[in-house]
């Protein structure tokens, strides 16, 4: 197998990265969080316009540039050196896989040449805090208790027998973080629906525009992955797909796998980059007549940040290359962002601590991404019993309870 990349894929990371830093740096992060849109407009369209973002991994049949998940794996290195805010994860990782997966002709002939393109968001909203449960990524999604299963709660989607004839539904409910939901032009809207006795969850479009659609962006600890609270009120939305036999569950488990890829190439490109910006700190900042990076101690810490770092880096190109491993890959970044944002605050002194420092960025991705999309040990839980090192492969009931344990936690 040739791990080496080829020039184009070199060519996506080299152009990335020279753009970010020229436009993207953390005055500019910090202002564009702050924006109604809550990134920078301006910056998305030329990404968009000139390189083909998030396009990158869709056909070209519909626009897109027609790469696959490791040349957008390696973009996504670059934006998360950057700490770029944008939609590019909740669009080009999770609502773009999930149309082409489950969506008509129709549907993915209108709705991902304006993804490709830039002038469409979207995104996927989940009832409660349950984003990486509907993604398989802490536990199996077929039992459908991440949507709410045959309880009340989370969105009910329901239809009238006027409605069957032109698919149209409506929506009851909420979903209290919606990566990105204030500002996507796109929702896809996991809602159960067929009561009890033919109890299902479906994915369901709803447009921006919809009446009886609230969305109020929340207070996130990372501000450059803006989250949203979502209410549906008798809200019309249409049907992902032809009809509503289709295999949810495993679309949303594939479309988990990509994501944990993206994720994973995210947080090895910040832990990356708060290494880069510590090593520069110590080797200017002077204690006792001498650069504190000279002394043993802290040369000891940054080498086995460097090793911890390299480390994950190998495990989501990896995973680029078999999305199967991404859980694995993801779990082992996030932790090595963890690490690295936590010894970049310590090493940084004094000024490390205040919480106006750039380091904070970091510190408060690397807990963002832990609270939405693990803790690392449940996602190597559930590697573990997919490989079946429990015993025997996982089980239907194996994965609810592994989830009903993340809850109940």
């Amino acid at each position: 197998m040739d791990t080496a990349f080829t020039v184009e894929q070199d060519e996506i990371r080299r152009t990335l990265r020279e753009l970010l830093a020229k436009r993207c740096g953390p005055d500019e992060v910090k202002s564009a969080v702050r924006t109604t849109a809550g990134y920078d407009a301006d910056l998305w369209r030329h990404l968009a316009e000139q390189i083909g973002l998030p396009g990158l991994a869709l056909p070209a049949a519909y626009g897109g540039v027609g790469c696959g998940t490791v040349e957008l794996a390696l973009a996504c290195e670059e934006t998360g050196r950057a700490l770029l805010p944008s939609p590019l994860f909740a669009t080009a990782a999770l609502a773009a896989p999930l149309i082409a997966a489950l969506g008509t002709e129709a549907q993915r002939a209108a709705l991902l040449p304006p993804v490709a393109d830039g002038t469409l968001t979207a995104t996927l909203a989940v009832p409660g805090a349950n984003l990486s449960a509907a993604l398989a990524l802490t536990g199996g999604n077929a039992g459908g208790e991440w949507a709410g299963g045959s309880r009340s709660g989370g969105v009910q989607a329901r239809r009238t027998v006027a409605d069957e004839r032109d698919g149209t539904w409506t929506l009851y409910g909420e979903a209290p973080q919606v990566l990105d939901g204030h500002s996507a032009g796109l929702l896809l809207v996991a809602a159960h629906t067929g009561g009890f006795a033919r109890s299902r969850t479906l994915l369901f479009l709803v447009r921006a525009d919809a009446p009886g659609l609230v969305r109020v962006r929340q207070t996130a600890l990372d501000e450059t992955r803006p989250q949203a609270r979502i209410q549906l009120r008798d809200t019309e939305g249409e049907l992902l797909g032809a009809d509503d036999a289709a295999d949810v569950p495993g679309a949303l488990a594939e479309a988990g796998r990509t994501a944990a890829v993206v994720l994973a190439a995210e947080a090895v490109g910040a832990a990356s980059q708060a290494l880069e910006r510590t090593v520069d700190h110590v080797r200017t900042r002077e204690q006792f007549g001498r650069a504190i990076g000279s002394f043993q101690a802290v040369k000891h810490r940054l080498a086995d940040l460097y090793v911890q770092v390299q480390a994950a880096r190998s495990a989501a190109y990896y995973a680029a290359w078999d999305p199967a491993t991404g859980g694995l890959a993801l779990a082992q970044a996030v932790e090595a962002l963890r690490t690295t944002a936590g010894e970049a605050v310590q090493l940084h002194g004094g000024t490390g601590f205040t919480w106006e420092h750039d380091a904070h960025l970091y510190f408060k991705r690397a807990a963002s991404d832990e609270l939405l999309f693990g803790p690392a040990h449940r996602l190597r839980e559930r590697a573990a019993r997919v490989a079946g090192l429990f015993g025997g492969t996982e089980t239907e009931e194996e994965a609810v309870g592994v989830a009903e344990r993340g809850v109940t936690a």
